[in-house]
């Protein structure tokens, strides 16, 4: 079996060499060097460049480097083609730990503090325990339930809310368009972890921010397309949200200029959030590539009617 590679260069070479102590079997090549296009039939990559999608007629499983697809437009990739999002404990764990930083930097006010240094004043805040403080996520798949794993020693009370209907301990879990209100109600700080799709695209908007107590916080660490950015800063500057934190934006980057830039209780990251690790994903990698070669269901394997 014959994979080959499309991506940084260096962590090609890495997993090149990796996979082929692992897996002799499988030959692995980075792009451009396959030595004959037309009998690849699978790639790892973050994207496929339309010089790539037509010089390999016959792909069959696309290897995500990502834990998200949508950075693929599916529409022009070929019907029959399985996607594979990477699911891997580098994204998983730096995801969880910027989550927990997140919430923490929000519910301890750090973007009020960050701008009343830089306005060269020391303002004092009272400081209330996490205890008192509700953090909710939206989105509990693998990344949403590793959030709410890392913040439960914090003591934050917490809650979780999905398409589908889940059971964690600990959380209370809500489900659905009815499920919505009611847990957007109970979120002090609400942490967005949605995969972007058709249905999700825009979901923190004014209807959104609406539903939340007053002065509730927000952490996106999902995707930009989630956010609608005069939404918030509306939002931000009538009171109704106090602080976000943001690890992701459409376009990334902003233009110079934006008003995200300078907000005084705006804080943003950039997408640094959940990180594809080369030593941890290769491993990832080799596993799906095993199971592949063994006839077996692949892990992460997207449906393609639902975008994740």
């Amino acid at each position: 079996m014959e994979i080959l590679y499309h991506g940084n260069a260096a962590r090609g070479l890495a997993w090149q060499e990796a996979v082929t102590r692992a897996l002799p079997e499988v030959r692995f090549t980075c792009w451009p060097d396959a030595a004959n296009p037309a009998e690849i039939r699978h790639i790892v990559a973050w994207t496929l460049p339309d010089e790539v999608l037509a010089a390999l007629p016959n792909l069959e499983i696309l290897f995500s480097v990502g834990a998200g697809i949508d950075q693929l437009d599916t529409a022009r990739l070929p019907a029959h083609l399985r996607i594979v999002r990477m699911i891997e404990p580098g994204i998983i764990g730096t995801m969880a730990d910027y989550v927990a930083m997140g919430a923490l930097a929000l519910h301890r006010d750090l973007p009020f503090h960050v701008a009343e240094q830089r306005a060269g004043r020391s303002s004092w805040r009272d400081v209330a325990p996490a205890q008192q403080c509700r953090v909710g996520v939206m989105g509990l798949g693998e990344l949403g339930r590793a959030s709410l794993a890392k913040l439960a020693p914090l003591g934050f009370r917490l809650s979780g809310w999905s398409r589908s209907q889940y059971a964690i301990e600990g959380v209370d879990c809500f489900a659905g368009e009815t499920g919505l209100a009611p847990f957007l109600a109970g979120c002090d700080i609400l942490v967005c972890l949605l995969p972007l799709t058709a249905e999700t695209r825009h979901i923190l908007n004014r209807d959104t921010f609406a539903m939340l107590p007053r002065g509730a916080r927000l952490v996106n660490a999902a995707r930009g397309g989630h956010l609608v950015q005069d939404d918030l800063l509306a939002a931000l500057d009538s009171g109704q949200l106090t602080s976000a934190m943001l690890d992701v934006t459409d376009p990334e980057p902003l233009p110079a200029g934006h008003p995200f830039y300078s907000h005084p209780a705006i804080l943003m990251t950039p997408h640094v959030a959940g990180i594809t690790r080369t030593d941890s994903a290769v491993v990832s990698l080799i596993d799906n590539l095993g199971r592949l070669l063994r006839g077996e269901p692949l892990i992460g394997e997207v449906d393609r009617s639902r975008g994740y």
